[in-house]
């Protein structure tokens, strides 16, 4: 969701500053046009990095003696899900 926050941001940013040619007192549109392409731009940089992180996955192995004098090993892999920092 953040990549494509960064790119709305962007052109939101881009129009404010090439395409409009108002001028208004109270705002300078072309700087916050500017602006806005620059926290575009930081936000699409933040989704990039956060999605392209390394995973981190756990495997636990426990091994024993069944009830038949046999041996027995039980693999489990997990994998940090997505929402957990």
């Amino acid at each position: 969701m953040s990549i494509g926050t960064g790119i709305v941001l962007f052109v939101i940013g881009a129009v404010l500053a090439f395409a409009l040619n108002l001028q208004v007192d109270f705002i300078d549109l072309q700087l916050v046009g500017y602006l806005l392409m620059g926290a575009g731009v930081l936000v699409f940089v933040i989704g990039l990095v956060l999605m392209l992180r390394k995973r981190q996955s756990i495997t636990t192995v426990h091994s024993g003696v069944d009830a038949h004098g046999g041996s027995v090993q039980e693999r489990r892999t997990s994998t940090t899900p997505d929402d957990v920092v």
